[in-house]
């Protein structure tokens, strides 16, 4: 699989409201399937970017390392992961990455 493919693969997002230490209400979203990261935010749009960017570098992260990312689903054949990317500014540090498969990917680090 390449790397475009496994950016591709749908997780499962968590989201619930938690009370902060400051006792302030805000939203925790996380990628359970994916690893244990989580961003807590007033705003869910904003909360949302900031987590695909997590999972994108995570995912990059694990494959880096020799680790395939945990696949509960097949990869979606509509998704554009150089777009996403893009989109959330991030394209400079995966850009020389999504053609690559993951040994090569691997054997780069």
């Amino acid at each position: 699989m390449k790397v475009s493919d496994y950016l591709s693969i749908p997780y499962m997002i968590e989201a619930e409201a938690v009370e902060g230490d400051d006792g302030e209400w805000c939203r925790r979203l996380s990628y359970p399937e994916l690893a244990d990261f989580k961003v807590d935010t007033l705003d869910v749009e904003t909360g949302l970017r900031q987590l695909e960017v997590l999972r994108i570098r995570e995912i990059i992260r694990q494959l880096r390392s020799g680790t395939k990312p945990p696949m509960p689903r097949p990869p979606l054949r509509n998704s554009d992961p150089e777009w996403l990317a893009r989109n959330l500014g991030i394209w400079d540090e995966i850009s020389g990455v999504l053609d690559l498969t993951e040994d090569q990917l691997a054997r780069m680090h």
